[in-house]
């Protein structure tokens, strides 16, 4: 590391010292829950898809759900002279509870990139924005393929971090079964295509949509549809992919440009799996994250020649509405 590079990473530490009320960072120490919150906001500001869900700070590693949507129409009359007014919790309460486990975010830099970076005056904002930005994608994919909590994970046998937590899509196997669809007239598998279940994948939401979710939700104006990139560009590649006079591909434009699935609007999402689709709301979707239990530890480590930040946070991912999602998985174009 060069001279210079040294002034500023050491400066940099300081001032994080500083920040969180220790004397040095280079052993653990809890992350004061005002940088906390600022770090969180970092993280979500990172990814356009976590800006349009719940990242939640709480107190408990476990405890009652703290969504904010409302599940049920609070409209009524009463009639007063006979009977008094009842004011009604419209707010989804049930008795599931989330549990935040220990996730780590652990990554190192080395000294030559940190040296290239030196000469700007945002030197610890981009090493910092480094990590955030692969700790928001890091829990995108968990969020989407985690299906288990192991002791020690395995990165070779779970390149998509399906053994650190688990995410939504499995919440939903193992919390809302009645609204996963796995199988048509074969076991095992839905199919789309001319022979299929469904003739194509509109239909296939439309079908989650008007018999899976609730009907109180079935017309909420914020449901979309989550899918992978590769189930988007199959629905939307035979519009595109043919000679057009200029009257069809303004047409076919104008399509491509409002992408709606099943009549909702359509999303792909990073790391979302290639073979399912999830119909709900964005805030429907929540990460739980214990307030005041994230922790980091950063080393400068010369037998390696980097710098390595050691970081673990809680974290649970929920569905606050089971009745507002709905899924579709093992969907196979035929």
């Amino acid at each position: 590391m060069r001279q210079e590079t040294r002034f500023k990473f050491n400066e940099s530490m300081t001032q994080l010292a500083k920040l969180n009320g220790v004397s040095k960072v280079s052993e653990k120490f809890n992350v004061a829950p005002t940088i906390q919150q600022k770090l969180e906001d970092k993280i979500q500001l990172s990814s356009a898809f976590l800006q349009k869900i719940n990242i939640f700070l709480v107190q408990e590693q476990s405890g009652s759900a703290v969504g904010l949507g409302i599940s049920r129409p609070i409209a009524s009359r009463t009639n007063t002279d006979t009977t008094d007014r009842q004011a009604k919790d419209p707010t989804s309460m049930d008795e599931r509870f989330y549990m935040c486990r220990k996730t780590d975010f652990d990554t190192a830099i080395k000294y030559q990139k940190l040296d290239q970076w030196a000469k700007f005056k945002d030197f610890y904002a981009r090493f910092s924005g480094q990590i955030q930005k692969r700790q928001g994608l890091d829990r995108i994919m968990i969020g989407f393929n985690g299906t288990s909590i192991a002791t020690t994970t395995d990165i070779i046998a779970n390149p998509k971090l399906q053994d650190v937590n688990k995410g939504w899509l499995q919440k939903m196997r193992e919390e809302n079964s009645e609204r996963v669809m796995s199988s048509g007239k074969v076991v095992g598998k839905i199919t789309v295509g001319a022979t299929g279940d469904y003739h194509n994948v509109d239909a296939l939401v439309m079908d989650l949509t008007n018999e899976m979710i609730d009907e109180v939700h079935q017309d909420n104006p914020d449901l979309v549809v989550l899918c992978n990139r590769k189930t988007l560009a199959d629905k939307y590649f035979p519009i595109v992919n043919k000679e057009q006079e200029n009257s069809e591909k303004l047409a076919a434009d104008i399509i491509i440009s409002q992408k709606r699935m099943g009549n909702l609007p359509v999303y792909a999402v990073p790391f979302f799996p290639e073979d399912a689709i999830l119909v709900t709301t964005f805030d429907n979707l929540s990460i739980y994250v214990q307030e005041g239990a994230r922790r980091r530890t950063v080393i400068d480590n010369p037998k390696r020649d980097q710098i390595e930040n050691y970081e673990s946070s809680n974290e649970d991912y929920y569905i606050e509405d089971l009745g507002l999602a709905a899924m579709a998985e093992k969907i196979e174009v035929v």
